[in-house]
């Protein structure tokens, strides 16, 4: 495997960073993870803002451009038969000392874009889902981490948390969208989910197209009520949800999830014509 780090080509073997990294040590680093489609990114603009926006309020400065990083991708998708890939672009903070001391800012954090082969399920597939109780002593990746030990297969059933008090917010792998009587709804930021890139994008596109959206605190009974459920993230678009344990929603046949899925698919035409 071939990837970039700091400025340059390097296999996997030759790539390390210092043990004084403050992303290694106390957690200061942030990532985006997308997929391309004929060597371009849907929506890349907002995955390098929310990157950078995180990046701020930490103080770690970003030393490469928007057109920078996808030359980047360009140039590892060639190395790769101009294959299709998924891609991670991380960012950690950089050296310092031990001591919990943070500087004022990151000036050369460490870089980094890896890709990675993609096998595509097939477009539209069903996924199950299960509901899953968040630990309030955990972060949200130990959440998922721990979530993901709960399913026998990720590919095939999705886990929608419950938060302590039993509102629900998110999945393993997702947000989280569900629908009735034509109306779009979707757990509020406020729980402390993952502002998604693909979550943002359907919300403007469903009030666009003229359903009503509700971004709020929902429990799961709620859910169990509605008529459609669909999860969303940047590698696998929209997945319609056939079930969560023994309540059947229309999964793929839901009209609203119908709709939504083929403007995500013009959306992802668009943006490999204006890339050719």
């Amino acid at each position: 495997m071939i990837l970039w780090m700091n400025g340059n080509y390097i296999s996997e073997d030759d790539a390390a960073i210092s043990p004084f990294d403050h992303g290694y040590l106390y957690g200061l680093s942030f990532f985006e993870k997308f997929r391309t489609y004929k060597g371009q990114v849907v929506l890349f603009q907002e995955h390098y803002h929310r990157l950078i926006t995180k990046l701020n309020q930490f103080h770690i400065e970003m030393p490469y451009s928007v057109p920078e990083i996808l030359r980047v991708i360009k140039d590892l998708t060639k190395k790769a038969n101009n294959q299709d890939g998924l891609f991670y672009l991380t960012v950690s903070a950089g050296n310092n000392n031990l001591q919990m001391q943070f500087q004022s800012s990151y000036k050369e954090p460490n870089v980094c874009i890896i890709r990675r082969e993609i096998f595509p399920g097939e477009r539209g597939r069903e996924k199950s889902a299960k509901w899953l109780e968040m630990k309030g002593t955990y972060t949200l990746h130990e959440n998922r981490y721990l979530g993901s030990l709960e399913i026998e297969q990720l590919d095939n059933t999705e886990g929608f948390f419950l938060s302590q008090r039993g509102i629900i917010t998110e999945g393993i792998t997702s947000n989280v969208f569900f629908a009735k009587d034509g109306v779009l709804y979707t757990p509020s930021i406020a729980t402390g989910i993952t502002p998604g890139i693909t979550r943002q994008w359907v919300i403007n596109t469903a009030k666009q197209i003229g359903y009503r959206v509700v971004e709020d605190l929902f429990i799961r009974q709620d859910l169990e009520d509605a008529y459609e459920c669909f999860v969303t993230n940047s590698i696998e678009e929209l997945v319609p949800i056939s079930n969560i344990d023994n309540i059947h929603f229309l999964g793929k046949d839901g009209t609203i999830y119908q709709r939504l899925h083929q403007a995500y698919i013009d959306e992802i035409l668009r943006t490999v014509k204006k890339g050719e």
